[in-house]
């Protein structure tokens, strides 16, 4: 624990600075640097607060295995500081693995806004349905959490459910929870146009990408070919005073991205440029970890689109996610956006994972 105490003595440090500069004249003033170091010490807050909640159980830890070293008259005081050694040994064991948690190191993205497809994939119009019913669970989890869901662009089927459909969320610490959605989720269940009652099996892709601002990622405007067109029309290149839709195509990746929804072209452009730059943000990260896997043999927390991430079935009421073998027979409450227990677990396994690398680091 010496190497943590080093780390948790800095952090206490830094919060200690952090405060004095949040009180300076010159610091309130410049409202933009008065922000981030406030951020940074809401950041540290917790952390501070259980080490020093730490260092008091130790303290009184240490002075009652004093008091029994000293030898106690009174049976009923020496059985008082027993049951108190064992309370506190208890409350120091688990301090320690919250701290422990807490200096890991923070995904950067954690606390930002996101950007979600959802794809109707394999089976069909009973894909494109799934993915309606995926929307729905997330859009109810999303109110559960006080987070905003925005439509930003989809495309209807005939049967009701979505070829594909794209949201942003945005609230606090949006893409610390959901990131673990990404990936292909399977539904298994007798579809409404099954006369014969046989269960079916489809999928629907989620893709999961935080927001991105200009600071994050810088797009070349020469790597961006901007076509616009009539919104009620095929598209094309044909510039004139009624042409608001707006395909944008990122060269150097071959992204597109086409916006169509608002009636005003510079709206079309500002709501285009902001999903090409989380797609084109996500494509290199995909990049980046698809070469950390492949050198470490781990596929923590990939959310690779290709993996089979959880399986839903109708039929047994069940959930499974297959990236830590959970089953939950609550189907039911699960697709009404009661997602806490399965995200939770997620985020306790990332957590058990990046602990045990960083031992063996």
């Amino acid at each position: 624990m010496d190497e943590i105490f080093d780390k948790l003595q800095s952090v206490v440090d830094r919060y200690d600075e952090l405060n004095e500069l949040i009180s300076d004249p010159e610091v309130i003033a410049d409202t933009q640097k008065f922000m981030k170091l406030s951020k940074e010490e809401a950041d540290l807050r917790d952390t501070v607060a259980a080490y020093k909640k730490y260092q008091k159980v130790t303290q009184q830890l240490d002075d009652d295995k004093e008091m029994l070293r000293d030898k106690i008259d009174d049976p009923d005081l020496e059985t008082m500081v027993k049951d108190e050694i064992s309370d506190f040994t208890d409350q120091k064991e688990k301090l320690e693995s919250e701290l422990k948690v807490m200096l890991l190191p923070q995904d950067p993205n954690d606390d930002k806004n996101i950007i979600m497809e959802i794809h109707g994939a394999a089976g069909g119009d009973e894909g494109s349905l799934f993915a309606g019913d995926l929307f729905s669970m997330y859009s109810k989890y999303a109110e559960r959490q006080g987070w905003q869901v925005e439509i930003i662009d989809k495309n209807e089927t005939e049967v009701g459910g979505f070829k594909e459909i794209v949201l942003m969320i945005t609230g606090n610490k949006v893409y610390s929870k959901l990131k673990y959605e990404n990936g292909a989720h399977r539904v298994q269940r007798v579809p409404v146009t099954e006369s014969a009652g046989r269960v079916h099996t489809s999928t629907a892709t989620v893709g999961v990408m935080p927001e991105e601002e200009d600071v994050d990622i810088d797009i070349d405007p020469k790597d961006i070919r901007v076509d616009v067109y009539r919104s009620s029309g095929a598209g094309g290149q044909h510039i004139n005073k009624t042409s608001s839709a707006v395909r944008m195509t990122h060269l150097p990746t071959g992204i597109v991205v086409a916006m169509q929804d608002e009636r005003s072209q510079q709206q079309n452009r500002a709501k285009a440029m902001k999903i090409l730059k989380a797609r084109v943000y996500d494509y290199y990260s995909q990049q980046e970890q698809d070469q950390y896997n492949a050198e470490r043999k781990s596929a923590i927390g990939t959310g690779d689109r290709s993996e089979r991430i959880r399986t839903y079935n109708y039929p047994q009421n069940r959930v499974t996610d297959h990236r830590i073998g959970l089953t939950l027979n609550k189907l039911d409450r699960i697709m009404n956006g009661e997602l806490d227990e399965i995200i939770d677990a997620l985020i306790v396994s990332d957590q058990a994972k990046k602990l045990e690398n960083l031992t063996n680091e």
